[in-house]
């Protein structure tokens, strides 16, 4: 048998954050792109002002043009920082698997020199065992590690390759008449998208970012080249509103709370901006945006196409757009905690905010906002599973706090995309048994703390039986005195035996604390990411 293209020494001295910071510096021009563009946009406007007749109009266009074409190269530049940071996590998974190898190796008396061979020490092992099962399961293991990397290699090299020949060829050419609706089948949106060639792709994503960037069943990279051409502009409304706000001499009390909200907005967006140009950590993919309102944001650290474990985290009670940095934070604590556990397989997570949470307890008590984000949660997961390359990936979705209600909401209502559901911090998630959920009972996961205060939440009925009875308005909202049941607002206790799901444990962290390193909770998680 062959062996692979890349040696024992050379996966060991590779270092994939050195392709990850090789990428950020290529996606970093797209910056160069824009000013150079609105340069050229800048000098046609210039022309067009001051110069008349044929020649005027020529060189107009002629401008304008230009300007096209260098911004053109924009989605290339991601692409190709896409690439080297898949590059990078396939290399960082083949090296966790060698490292596993040799620790095997070393747990086996055996040793693994500069080469990849493997060796007996003969203080440990008997000359006999030489060849014996030990053997062969670390050599095993090796040529895996070796293996992946090399295929990692080879796709990375063909992908750079086909940029380099659309360079010479031409990036884009307009795709033909057509497009799916913003709601479309995610299968079908995918199959369309196949049937394209990546010059039509690549003018999609150039001049219908809108579109391509929203569409559940494009392909992740294409979503995330699209989203990010729209940064800019996105942050331009935020902006433009501001300055209305401003211009509004003096300011009301209102104007002056709208301000405080764009303003966390704004940095939100700018905190969001800058974790996606950085080289540290895994790669973040922009898969939705939009500033409106409280803001919605979709974004995934590692490629969720290329995983092999793909987990979705849907925050609570209100998360919108400045909160999104500190949401990530939480989604990437546990994508960390699964890299520990599992450093070799490949891991993404999605922190899914598309969905107008709720702001105020009036609006918490109702299920009215998980029921309208049901329908976009479930094409969202129908969308990872029709975009995914290889075997399946195995799917979670993770919902915390009012988040849970959303998830549970969306898997009895329309089915998820899921093979395990995880409950954290919840006030109920709408059902009364887990076989309600539509994934096996033994794949439904919860976790409460003891201190965490949605416990304490009791249904309207208890709390309408407690007021009649004379229990104070404060203590009935509390569920004070006393904890005699399982049922919470929306349903009974995920985190209760008798929900029929399974259960693991979490520290006195209180509601906001499942997602602390030092939190038992953090490994649950983790390992139902796994399928541990």
């Amino acid at each position: 048998m062959s062996r692979p293209a890349v040696g024992y020494a050379q996966l060991w001295a590779a270092d994939p954050g050195a392709w990850r910071a090789a990428g950020a510096e290529w996606a970093g021009l797209t910056g160069l792109v824009d000013r150079r563009s609105s340069a050229l946009a800048g000098h046609a406007v210039t022309l067009d002002g001051g110069w008349s007749g044929a020649a005027a109009g020529a060189a107009g266009s002629r401008v304008t043009g230009l300007a096209s074409e260098v911004t053109s190269v924009a989605p290339a530049l991601i692409e190709a920082d896409q690439v080297l940071a898949e590059l990078a996590a396939r290399l960082t998974a083949a090296k966790g698997r060698l490292a596993a190898a040799v620790a095997l190796a070393d747990a086996s008396g055996l040793s693994v020199d500069r080469e990849g061979r493997v060796g007996v020490d003969p203080a440990r092992v008997r000359p006999s065992e030489r060849d014996g099962p030990a053997a062969a399961r670390v050599s095993a293991a090796l040529r895996g590690a070796l293996e992946l990397a090399a295929a990692a290699d080879r796709t990375a090299a063909r992908r750079l390759a086909d940029l380099a020949a659309a360079a010479a060829a031409g990036w884009q050419s307009p795709p033909p008449p057509g497009r799916p609706a913003p709601d479309a089948d995610p299968a079908r949106v995918r199959a369309w998208w196949a049937g394209l060639t990546p010059a039509q792709r690549r003018w999609l994503v150039a001049h219908e970012p809108a579109l391509v960037g929203g569409l559940d069943g494009v392909p992740v990279a294409a979503r995330d080249q699209a989203n990010r051409l729209l940064l800019g502009a996105r942050r331009a409304v935020l902006l433009a509103e501001r300055g209305r706000l401003l211009a509004r001499l003096p300011p009301g009390p209102v104007d002056t709370a709208r301000l405080h909200l764009l303003d966390a907005r704004l940095a939100g967006l700018d905190a969001l901006a800058e974790r996606m140009g950085g080289a540290a950590g895994p790669r973040a993919y922009l898969l939705g945006l939009d500033p409106a309102g409280e803001g919605r944001v979709v974004v995934a650290l590692g490629d969720p196409d290329d995983a092999e474990r793909v987990f979705t985290y849907v925050p609570g009670m209100t998360a919108g757009l400045d909160d999104a940095p500190g949401e990530l934070v939480r989604a990437g604590r546990v994508l960390d905690r699964c890299a520990e556990l599992a450093p070799g397989q490949r891991s993404a997570a999605v922190l899914w905010l598309d969905y107008d949470a709720p702001d105020f307890l009036h609006e918490a008590v109702t299920a009215e906002k998980a029921r309208d984000a049901g329908p976009a949660l479930h094409r969202f997961q129908d969308g990872l599973r029709a975009t995914h390359d290889g075997p399946p990936a195995r799917q979670t979705v993770l919902g915390h706090s009012y988040g849970s209600l959303v998830v549970g909401t969306a898997a009895r209502d329309h089915g998820l995309a899921a093979d395990a559901l995880v409950f954290v911090g919840s006030p109920g998630v709408g059902v009364g048994h887990a076989a309600d959920l539509r994934v096996p009972p033994g794949e439904v996961w919860a976790s409460s703390a003891a201190d965490d205060v949605i416990r304490l939440a009791r249904p309207p009925d208890e709390l309408a039986r407690r007021a009649l009875t004379g229990t104070s308005p404060l203590a009935a909202a509390l569920g004070w005195p006393g904890r005699d049941g399982h049922e919470l607002w929306f349903g009974r206790d995920p985190a209760d035996p008798g929900f029929g799901g399974r259960v693991f444990p979490s520290g006195r962290h209180g509601h906001t604390g499942y997602f602390d390193a030092d939190n038992p909770a953090l490994d649950g998680m983790a390992r139902v990411v796994l399928g541990r």
